[in-house]
C-alpha cells in the first residue's frame, strides 16, 4: 500500500491553533502572579484614560507619574528582597526622610559639594541598614520590632534636625536636577526628544538580547522553554510597550534623571538577583532558611546584605525625594514604608517568602502611584483614596494566598 502524500489534512492548522491556545493557558496559569499585575495596570490605564478624557495618558502626566513613582520604586526594590527573606522593614520611610534632611544640611549649612554629599549619604544609609541587620541577625530581635524601634528613632532624628526652621531649602541646582531635571538632548526632530528615542531603542535591544540569551542557556541545559511562536509574541508585546512609553516621553521633555536612576537600580538588582550566587542564596534563604543553612549558606550574612542594601536604597530614596521638593521637611518619609510594602506585594512578592522579582516591584509601584494619580485627576477625596489603595493591597495578598493554595 502506497503512503499517503500531498497536502496536509485540514485538521493540521486546527491542531496547531489548539496547541498554541493550550500553551497560552499553561503560561497564564504558571505565571498568573506575574501577569496579574500587568493586567491590573492595563485596566487602570484604560479606566482612568476614559474617566479623565485622555488627560491620564498625556505626555506631561505620564512623565510626572513616573517621576512620582521614582523614590517609592527604589524603596520597593529593597523591600522586595527583605520580604523575600521573610522579614519586614518599617523604618525605611523616616530613614529616607532623615537622610534626605542630612543631605540638605550638608549642602546648605556646611557648603559641601553635591559630589561629596551623595556618597556620604549612601554610606550612612548602608551603615544604618547594617544596624537593623545586626539587631535582627545577631541579637535575634524580630524584624518587625527592630525596624519599628528604628522607625521611632529616625522619626525623632528627623524632627531634631529640622526643628529650627521646619524646612531646609536646597539651592544646589545639580542636586535638585536629580528630582526635577531631564536628560539633555542632542537634537529635536518633529518635537520629539531624540536622545530619549535612542535610549528607548537601546533598552529594547538589550531586553531582546537578554531574553534570547536566557532562552539559549535554558535550551543548552535542556530546560523546558516556551515555543518559538509564544516567545516571539512575548518579545514583540514588551517591545511595543517600551516603544510606546518612550515615544510618549519623547513628546514631552524626555527621560528624567529620576527615571534613569530608577531604571539603573532595577537593572543592577535584577542582575544581582537573577545571575549571581548572592541572588540565588537570597531566594534559597527565603524559600527555606533551615535547608539553606544546612546546605552551607550563611543566613546571617544574607540578612546583613539584604538590610544593608535596604539602607542604601533608603538613602537614595531620600535623596530623590529631597531633590524633587528642593527641600527637606519634618514630614518627609511619612508612609513611604507602607507604599513600598504595598508596591512589593502588588508586584508579586509572596508573604510566605522566597518568591518575588525586583522588576515586579517596579510595576507594583507604578500600579499604586497610577491609582493615586488617576484619583487626584478625578478629584477623589483623600479618605476614599486611602480606602481604595488599602483594598488593592488586601486583594494582592488574598491573590497570593489563593495561588499558593492551588499550587499546594
Amino acid at each position: 500500500m502506497k503512503p499517503i502524500t500531498g497536502k496536509p489534512t485540514p485538521t493540521a492548522p486546527l491542531t496547531e491553533k489548539s496547541n498554541f491556545a493550550a500553551e497560552a493557558r499553561t503560561m497564564a496559569k504558571k505565571n498568573i502572579r506575574e501577569y496579574g499585575m500587568y493586567i491590573a495596570l492595563f485596566v487602570i490605564v484604560v479606566v482612568f484614560s476614559f474617566l479623565t478624557d485622555g488627560l491620564f495618558i498625556s505626555s506631561r502626566n505620564i512623565s510626572n507619574l513616573l517621576d512620582q513613582t521614582g523614590y517609592i520604586a527604589v524603596l520597593a526594590v529593597g523591600m522586595t528582597l527583605v520580604i523575600v527573606i521573610r522579614h519586614i522593614d518599617l523604618s525605611v520611610g523616616y530613614a529616607a526622610g532623615f537622610m534626605g534632611a542630612i543631605a540638605a544640611i550638608l549642602m546648605s549649612d556646611a557648603g559641601m559639594s553635591v559630589y561629596l554629599t551623595i556618597p556620604i549619604i549612601l554610606v550612612i544609609g548602608i551603615f544604618l541598614g547594617l544596624v537593623n541587620g545586626f539587631l535582627i541577625a545577631k541579637i535575634g530581635i524580630p524584624s518587625f520590632v527592630a525596624s519599628l524601634a528604628l522607625y521611632l528613632v529616625f522619626r525623632g532624628a528627623l524632627l531634631q534636625v529640622t526643628e529650627r526652621t521646619g524646612t531646609i531649602l536646597v539651592e544646589d541646582e545639580r542636586f535638585n536636577a536629580l528630582g526635577t531635571g531631564f536628560i539633555p538632548d542632542i537634537a529635536t526632530v518633529g518635537g520629539l526628544h531624540v536622545l530619549t528615542l535612542i535610549l528607548g531603542a537601546v533598552f529594547i535591544l538589550f531586553f531582546i538580547y537578554s531574553d534570547v540569551s536566557k532562552r539559549r542557556n535554558k535550551l543548552k541545559y535542556r530546560f523546558e522553554v516556551i515555543s518559538n511562536t509564544m516567545f516571539t509574541i512575548k518579545l514583540v508585546f514588551v517591545s511595543v510597550i517600551i516603544a510606546y512609553i518612550t515615544w510618549v516621553l519623547a513628546g514631552y521633555k524626555g527621560f528624567s534623571w529620576t527615571m534613569i536612576i530608577m531604571l539603573a537600580v532595577v537593572a543592577i538588582y535584577h542582575f544581582l538577583t537573577s545571575s549571581t550566587v548572592i541572588g540565588r542564596h537570597i531566594y534559597a534563604v527565603g524559600s527555606n532558611p533551615e535547608a539553606a543553612k544546612l546546605s552551607g549558606i550563611s543566613v546571617k550574612k544574607i540578612t546583613f546584605i539584604v538590610f544593608g542594601s535596604m539602607g542604601l536604597l533608603s538613602a537614595l530614596s531620600g535623596i530623590l525625594y529631597t531633590a524633587r521638593l528642593n527641600s527637606a521637611t519634618t514630614t518627609a518619609g511619612t508612609l513611604f514604608e507602607l507604599d513600598a510594602i504595598a508596591a512589593a506585594y502588588v508586584g508579586g512578592v509572596s508573604a510566605a517568602g522566597g518568591v518575588g522579582k525586583v522588576t515586579g516591584s517596579i510595576i507594583g509601584a507604578i500600579v499604586m502611584m497610577s491609582l493615586t494619580n488617576g484619583m487626584n485627576l478625578m478629584g477623589v477625596g483623600i479618605s476614599y483614596q486611602y480606602m481604595i489603595r488599602g483594598a488593592v493591597l488586601a486583594a494582592a495578598v488574598i491573590f497570593d494566598v489563593m495561588t499558593r493554595r492551588k499550587r499546594a
